[in-house]
């Protein structure tokens, strides 16, 4: 594995592309995404006001979600997440309230090393688009989810 680019979140347009899906929730349609994208409605850890952003689904189990912050501890929602973890979930045709916490490097590294086999595709895109190359070995898999932040949501 190795650290080609780690790249800022998204600003400008870049940033709108990536909050389209956002649309197809507001307009009910968020069930086209399926169940490894999530529309999390959370709290603005500097507005006090709601915001919304949709993410993938890295694991879903009886314990809640998983998800990966591609952007690392920069990103707003992760920021946003562990100031107020209380936030609402919407997962294809669900909404549920739950709450954030963040997962241990070395869950992390397991939660990525048993993702990419079940989804190499999705796996080789997110790494790219957090500036990770990794060479498909679980090895490199393992190394990237030590190195982004995981975050649980259990619902309430």
């Amino acid at each position: 594995m190795e650290i080609v680019n780690r790249p800022a979140p998204p600003t400008g347009l870049r940033r709108r592309l990536w909050r389209l899906p956002i649309l197809l929730y507001r307009l009910r349609l968020g069930r086209l995404l399926g169940g490894r994208v999530m529309l999390l409605t959370h709290t603005g850890r500097v507005s006090g006001l709601p915001r919304r952003a949709v993410i993938e689904v890295v694991q879903h189990d009886e314990q809640g979600y998983v998800a990966a912050s591609g952007f690392g501890v920069r990103a707003d929602w992760y920021r946003n997440v562990m100031t107020t973890s209380e936030v609402v979930l919407q997962v294809g045709g669900k909404t549920l309230r739950a709450t954030a916490a963040p997962i241990s490097a070395d869950d992390g590294a397991e939660l990525m090393a048993r993702y990419a086999p079940r989804h190499p595709v999705a796996a080789r895109r997110l790494c790219q688009i957090m500036g990770f190359a990794v060479d498909g070995s679980e090895a490199d898999y393992r190394e990237v989810g030590r190195r982004i932040p995981f975050v649980r949501f259990t619902p309430a």
